[in-house]
Parts: structure tokens; C-alpha cells; sequence
């Protein structure tokens, strides 16, 4: 029997200058998510777009999104394989590509996940545990892109 998850959280536009978006540049691409119990997270858009680089953007939570979950399954299946991590660090990558129209989309992720083993750890069996994750990966499972997993072991 399946299970319905159910997640929410609440995204707040800020960048109101006085006029709304009565302007094409005369409102700020600013927003935060809020989600009940948890940090606020300030973000605005893509640089690319007008948005501000210091802040995350939707691209941003995507693509780290994805590593998370990569992340937490890889600890999880490589625990119940017997495969001791002490320590994991990714630089994820997502790659996308917009249209003359502005419409655009993620084509491929990558993950490059080091990952630092226990001692006397198999490297082959540690690096089959990627090939399991994305059956069961929430996030993995509801994008319509690829994800590549180039993997570094310590």
C-alpha cells in the first residue's frame, strides 16, 4: 500500500518597490520561503534574470535538492551495506538551457559527491550503492532530467 505524503511550506514575493509589478524593472525579483518551525529562506531570481547572485534562487534549491537526497538515500543504502561513510561532500551541477522565448529547463544534473570511507572499505561496493538510489529517491524519482553521479572516494 502507498503512502501520501503531504509538504508545505509558503513562498512570500518582498520585492514590492511601491508600484507592485506595475513596471517590468520597477519591482525586485525578491521572495522567501517560509515553512512553519523552520528558518526563512531569503532568494531572488537567477542573476541571469535580474535576480541577485548572493541569494538562492529557484535553480539553486532544485539542484540541491537533488544532491540532499542523493545524499541521505547514499548514507542510508550504504549503511545497510555495510559501507561506513565518514564523511560526504558534494558540488552538484545542474545544467540547463533556455529558449529564445526565455522558457527554460534543467537538461542534466550532476553530482560529485567525495565521500570519505571508513577504514578497510570496499570502493566497488561503495560506489554500487549510487546505482540504487535513484529508485528510491524521492526527488531523483520527479525530475524529468538525467542525474550523473561522478563519484571520488578517500
Amino acid at each position: 500500500m502507498t503512502h501520501r505524503h503531504s509538504f508545505h511550506s509558503r513562498i512570500q514575493w518582498t520585492g514590492n518597490t511601491g508600484q507592485g509589478n506595475a513596471t517590468y524593472h520597477g519591482y525586485d525579483r525578491l521572495w522567501r520561503v517560509a515553512t512553519d518551525g523552520k528558518p526563512v529562506i531569503e532568494c531572488s531570481n537567477d542573476p541571469l534574470l535580474g535576480g541577485d547572485p548572493s541569494l538562492h534562487n529557484p535553480e539553486d534549491l532544485l539542484i540541491n535538492a537533488v544532491a540532499a537526497c542523493h545524499m541521505l538515500w547514499y548514507l542510508h543504502l550504504a549503511f545497510e551495506a555495510g559501507v561506513r561513510v565518514t564523511a560526504y561532500e558534494d558540488t552538484p551541477e545542474g545544467i540547463g538551457e533556455s529558449e529564445p522565448s526565455g522558457a527554460g529547463r534543467f537538461v542534466k544534473a550532476i553530482l560529485r559527491p567525495q565521500i570519505t570511507l571508513g577504514p578497510g572499505m570496499d570502493v566497488v561496493q561503495a560506489d554500487a550503492v549510487h546505482g540504487r538510489i535513484h529508485g528510491v529517491c524521492f526527488i531523483a524519482r520527479s525530475v524529468n532530467f538525467p542525474i550523473e553521479i561522478q563519484a571520488t572516494y578517500l
